[in-house]
């Protein structure tokens, strides 16, 4: 049975059962009354009267609620159930394919109302997230294109010209090959932190950043670079390789967005309004809201570098904004006023109760 005949079949159920308690009632009161008849002349034929005439509009009564409970409770179910039509209409649609539908069902807040906002911000992030993974999809293809359409230029140029230097055609193979896996690398990581599958463990953030920075310590110094760490505890619960390849990636973003000489870069981490909190300054060219408001998107890359040959592929803010999300956290990327960018990551704190 439909939902609509299961609620016709209780408001009918419902009112014949009040119905005959009714009825049952006023009989009870017409038999306290109906021996004083008894001994009045004729009694037993006004009485018998009575209850003859009594049943028969009894049973009249209870035809009329059962007609009347059928039709009036299927009416009043179906108007009940008609915003779930609706919302039942709107999930067809987003099972074929139609996420940008919405249902912005009016009326009174109730259940149905709220079960329908909550539809509809659900569509609302679906369609985000599967335009987000298109547009994604469409630039991975086009990054990895082009180190295969380099390989296979260099390959037809070394097919035809049998006379052309083979050193300098396999350092170039070699570095085209380099950059490829080096995306697949990043694709992949970044499909790990998308989807949530790593272990979580107890990590201190100050930790992380601190190993970060001195993994990189030498290729900042070979830049003509200075870094400046500082902080406290940062306890927090997560992966602390996904943690440390963040910390890396901002690390290594700050170094090679940069300016060519004396420049700085700042990482500090410690604990501030319940989060473990990293932050990662370095100087550079000044950047406009609308660039800086870009640079976690994937495949979005900055100003100039320091370095010309550190291209990177475009992912690294856009792994670090994958890991923090996955991490429950929030992440802050602004420009600096003197130029350069700031970039704060809040996660939350590991309180004592969390090592249970």
């Amino acid at each position: 049975m439909s939902v609509r005949l299961k609620l016709t079949l209780s408001y009918t159920g419902f009112l014949m059962v009040a119905g005959t308690l009714l009825l049952g009632v006023v009989w009870v009161f017409v038999l306290r009354h109906l021996p004083a008849y008894a001994d009045v002349p004729g009694g037993i034929l006004v009485r018998s009267f009575l209850v003859r005439g009594f049943l028969e509009a009894a049973a009249a009564a209870l035809v009329f609620l059962l007609a009347f409970g059928l039709g009036g409770g299927w009416l009043l179910a179906g108007r009940m159930l008609a915003p779930l039509g609706r919302i039942t209409d709107a999930t067809r649609l987003a099972a074929d394919g139609s996420l940008a539908h919405r249902i912005r069902l009016a009326g009174p807040s109730d259940e149905f109302r709220e079960l329908a906002d909550a539809f509809d911000s659900m569509l609302a992030r679906l369609e985000a997230q599967v335009a987000e993974q298109q547009r994604f999809a469409a630039n991975a293809s086009h990054e990895l294109r082009t180190p295969l359409a380099v390989t296979k230029t260099l390959l037809e140029v070394a097919r035809n010209d049998r006379d052309h230097d083979s050193g300098e055609l396999v350092d170039r193979l070699h570095h085209v090959n380099a950059r490829a896996i080096d995306l697949t690398e990043a694709l992949l990581l970044l499909s790990r932190a998308d989807q949530r599958s790593f272990t979580r463990d107890h990590v201190d953030l100050s930790l992380i950043a601190e190993e970060a920075t001195e993994t990189l310590l030498p290729f900042a110094e070979g830049s003509g670079l200075t870094i400046h760490i500082s902080g406290d505890a940062a306890p927090t619960i997560g992966s602390y390789a996904l943690l440390l390849q963040m910390a890396t990636n901002l690390v290594h973003n700050a170094i090679v967005h940069n300016v060519p000489e004396q420049g700085d870069v700042w990482v500090t981490a410690g604990a501030a309004a319940e989060a473990a909190v990293l932050t990662v300054e370095n100087t550079g060219q000044k950047l406009s809201p609308q660039l800086v408001s870009t640079l976690v998107e994937p495949f979005q890359r900055g100003a100039e570098r320091i370095r010309g040959h550190q291209t990177g592929v475009g992912l690294g803010l856009a792994i670090v904004k994958s890991i923090v999300q996955a991490h429950d956290g929030t992440l802050d990327v602004t420009s600096r006023a003197d130029g350069g960018l700031r970039v704060v990551v809040r996660l939350p704190i590991a309180r004592p109760r969390d090592h249970a």
